[in-house]
C-alpha cells in the first residue's frame, strides 16, 4: 500500500489518534501524518501510507488554508481556549474598519513567536510539556509566510478569519498578534484547516466508520505529494538502472524540457544544493526521487517502487 489519504479530522482527538486508527486497519503498513492539528482543530489531515511516509516533508511544504475564530478581549497561556482564560478589563472594541486596516502588516514573510503550548522542542523537551509543568517557556520568533488574510465575520467578541499561509504558521499566534496590534488580546476558540495544497476538506474521509475497504478505495497516488517538482518519465531500462543504485544519463529523458534552468555547468551545480526531480514510470506512477549529479546524470535519492 503506497499512497495518500485525505482525512477530515474531527475535534477532540489528536493527529496521532487519527494515524493510529488508520494504522490498525492497514498494519503492518507504516503510516504518518503531514502537519499536526491540535485536538481543538478540525479539517484536512494528510496521512501518508507505506513508502509515501518518506514524502511527508513535501506535503508539509504545501500552502495551507485555515478558518479560525478568535475571542477578543481574552487571553490564555496557550493562546486558545484549551487553558484557563483571563478576561481583559476595559478591553477596547476595535471596529471592523480598524481590524481591516491592521491586516496588511501581517501579510508576506513576518516574524512570529510560536505559542508556549506547542510541540516545538526547548532544551530537548516539548514546549507544551514544560509549560504544563509551570516552567517558563519563551520561544524565539521565526519567519513564516502569510499569503492572504480575509475577515469572514465580526460580531464582538468573535472574529472569524480565513488564512492562507505557508508551513510553520501558528494561527493562534497570528490571532494573538493581530489583537495586540489593536490594543487588546485574543484567544482562538475554533480552527478548521480547509486545505493543504490540492487536498480539500470537502474531499476528506470521515474518521467515523473508517474501514480498510474505504481506505483502499480512496487512497490517492503518492505522486501528488511531489507534483510541485519537475517530473521525468523513465523507460523500463532506466528504471532498472536507478533501482540498482546506478546513474542514468540526463539526455533523452521524457519531459526534460521542464528542467529549464536546472541544467547548468558542473561548477555552478557544485556551488549550490540540488533540488529533487520526481521520476515516474510509463504508467505515471511515482517510482523515485532523483538528484542531478555533477556529471550531467541522475541518480536516485529515494526509490519507492521496483520494476517487475
Amino acid at each position: 500500500m503506497f499512497g495518500i489519504l485525505n482525512i477530515n479530522k474531527p475535534a477532540g482527538c489528536t493527529s496521532r489518534d487519527v494515524v493510529n486508527r488508520v494504522q490498525r486497519l492497514v498494519k503492518p503498513v507504516k503510516c504518518g501524518h503531514a502537519g499536526t492539528l491540535d485536538p481543538l482543530a478540525t479539517g484536512v489531515l494528510v496521512v501518508c501510507l507505506g513508502g509515501a511516509t518518506r514524502l511527508i516533508e513535501y506535503v508539509q511544504q504545501m500552502p495551507k488554508t485555515y478558518r479560525g475564530t478568535f475571542l477578543l478581549g481574552q487571553s490564555s497561556p496557550s493562546d486558545d481556549v484549551e487553558t484557563e482564560i483571563t478576561q481583559q478589563e476595559n478591553a477596547p472594541r476595535p471596529t471592523l474598519a480598524e481590524i481591516g486596516a491592521a491586516l496588511p502588516q501581517f501579510l508576506g514573510t513576518i516574524q512570529q513567536r510560536p505559542p508556549a503550548y506547542s510541540a516545538i522542542k526547548q532544551q530537548g523537551q516539548r514546549a507544551y510539556k514544560l509549560a504544563r509543568e509551570g516552567k517558563q517557556v519563551e520561544l524565539a520568533a521565526r519567519p513564516v509566510t502569510i499569503h492572504s488574510l480575509a475577515i469572514e465575520r465580526y460580531d464582538y467578541p468573535e472574529l472569524e478569519l480565513t488564512i492562507h499561509c505557508g508551513s510553520g504558521t501558528y494561527v493562534r499566534s497570528l490571532g494573538r498578534d493581530l489583537a495586540k496590534s489593536l490594543g487588546t488580546c485574543a484567544v482562538m476558540s475554533q480552527l478548521a484547516r480547509t486545505a493543504i495544497g490540492r487536498f480539500a476538506v470537502a474531499d476528506g474521509l470521515s474518521l467515523e466508520g473508517l474501514q480498510l475497504a474505504t481506505i483502499e478505495q480512496n487512497l490517492q497516488p503518492a505522486r501528488l505529494a511531489v507534483e510541485q517538482l519537475p517530473t521525468l518519465t523513465l523507460t523500463a531500462a532506466q528504471w532498472e538502472e536507478i533501482s540498482h543504485g546506478r546513474e542514468i544519463a540526463a539526455c533523452g529523458l521524457a519531459e526534460e524540457e521542464e528542467m529549464g534552468d536546472d541544467i547548468e555547468t558542473d561548477s555552478a551545480m557544485a556551488a549550490k544544493p540540488q533540488a529533487a526531480n520526481a521520476a515516474v514510470n510509463e504508467q505515471g506512477e511515482l517510482i523515485a526521487l532523483l538528484k542531478r549529479t555533477s556529471l550531467g546524470k541522475f541518480r536516485a535519492t529515494r526509490n519507492f517502487l521496483k520494476p517487475s
